[in-house]
């Protein structure tokens, strides 16, 4: 009864917003629909993985928090990234998570002392 509730609260979210992006962040913040619209940002986003951070890295497809910490470590002990396909050097990112990724990816000037580490 409870979960018939909820679907109708958000059908009528739904119809009262007009789409499914502004119903999810009209719903209340309680309810799955809000919980999986801020998991990760704006679906598509392209994330640089020489200037990325962790947290920015990790809102790619199939790339938590270790694989984004490895992606870092990886920049950091060989230098910015010269091309996107060289991401497949990191452990975890073989070639199909990579195609998969390879849309999203930039690869630009590394931010100075950015990567580098402290002396």
């Amino acid at each position: 009864m409870l979960r018939l509730a909820v679907v109708m609260g958000v059908v009528g979210i739904v119809l009262a917003s007009g789409t499914p992006a502004r119903a999810a962040q009209a719903a209340p913040a309680g309810t799955k629909s809000s919980a999986r619209a801020s998991a990760k940002p704006a679906t598509g986003a392209i994330v640089n993985i020489n200037t990325g951070s962790a947290a920015e890295i990790s809102t790619l497809p199939g790339i938590g928090a270790k694989t984004a910490a490895r992606i870092i470590e990886y920049r950091q002990k060989n230098g910015p990234f010269k091309k996107v396909e060289e991401l497949m050097n990191v452990r975890g990112i073989g070639e199909k998570n990579f195609l998969k990724l390879k849309p999203r990816l930039a690869v630009g000037p590394a931010k100075a002392d950015h990567d580098q580490p402290q002396k």
